[in-house]
């Protein structure tokens, strides 16, 4: 499985970021072609205590192929452009092959 793993640092307001995130974000990102699965977390602490961390989301895909496919998408390019205008000082993206 391939996946677009998106880490948020804690938001300074996290009502708005919840909001924005909610009713605007995923809706466009669940638009992008060929998803299979999206897995968001908050987290809630590291082994050190509290963690600079407040989400993760994984965008699964099948795939490589439908992976690369869909990151060439005008949805994808969307959930890009809204994820750095409401978050884009906080997020950190990368790619990700799940193995065994």
């Amino acid at each position: 499985m391939f996946k677009l793993v998106a880490l948020y640092k804690t938001p300074k307001d996290i009502a708005a970021f919840e909001k924005h995130y909610q009713e605007v974000h995923m809706p466009i990102t669940l638009k992008i072609p060929k998803i299979k699965e999206v897995r968001v977390n908050r987290v809630f602490g590291s082994p050190m205590g509290k963690s600079d961390y407040y989400l993760q989301a994984e965008i699964c895909f099948n795939s490589k192929e439908d992976f690369k496919e869909a990151m060439k998408t005008p949805e994808a390019a969307a959930s890009g452009k809204d994820a750095m205008q409401f978050a884009g000082d906080i997020l950190t993206v990368f790619f990700a092959e799940e193995t065994k």
